[in-house]
């Protein structure tokens, strides 16, 4: 099982918990960003969504 720390995305606060959020019931994410690597095969795509969005 992997151990990483999950943000609420409701309140903002941290947790280790899976499922939802123990102090406002929230949905909770990883807040960490993927893993780089200069050999990327998606780079080319990552780059497209990223000129989309602005």
């Amino acid at each position: 099982m992997v151990w990483l720390m999950r943000k609420c995305t409701r309140c903002g606060k941290y947790t280790l918990k899976q499922d939802k959020c123990p102090h406002c019931g929230g949905e909770t994410r990883i807040p960490h960003p993927a893993k780089f690597s200069p050999d990327d095969k998606y780079a080319k795509y990552k780059g497209m969504m990223r000129s989309l969005k602005e």
